[in-house]
């Protein structure tokens, strides 16, 4: 069974920095890309940054890009996101996410969490003013 687990979220004050890390079990961590999604309250589950199952090929929407890295050690089986220059906008509660894909090579589409087939529990950041 696929499980993923978040750590790293925490409070901080804007400007500030946090790394998050997503550890996976029970898989070949090689053959799944990855993402990481955010929820604020009210809001939906927004795909912020997605990495294919080599960790070569990347995607991160537009509010975080610059300001966040994305990255994966398949010998550790940790998927990380360095977050920078943190804003009170990116307060929310932030997950990981593993699907499998046909091609380590191929990014997936962060739009559609759907297709994400393993999911973490998430961990809280609150970025304050």
């Amino acid at each position: 069974q696929v499980q993923v687990v978040e750590s790293g979220g925490g409070l901080v004050q804007a400007g500030e920095s946090l790394r998050l890390t997503c550890t996976a079990s029970g898989l070949t961590f090689d053959d799944y890309a990855m993402g990481w999604f955010r929820q604020a309250p009210g809001k939906e589950r927004e795909g912020i940054s997605c990495i294919s199952g080599s960790g070569v090929s990347t995607y991160y929407t537009d509010s975080v890009k610059g300001r966040f890295t994305i990255s994966k050690d398949n010998a550790k089986n940790t998927l990380y996101l360095q977050m920078n220059s943190l804003k009170p906008d990116d307060t929310a509660m932030y997950y990981c996410a593993a699907v499998r894909l046909f091609s380590r090579s191929f990014v997936p589409s962060c739009s559609r969490p759907q297709e994400f087939t393993a999911w973490g529990q998430g961990t809280q950041v609150t970025v304050s003013s």
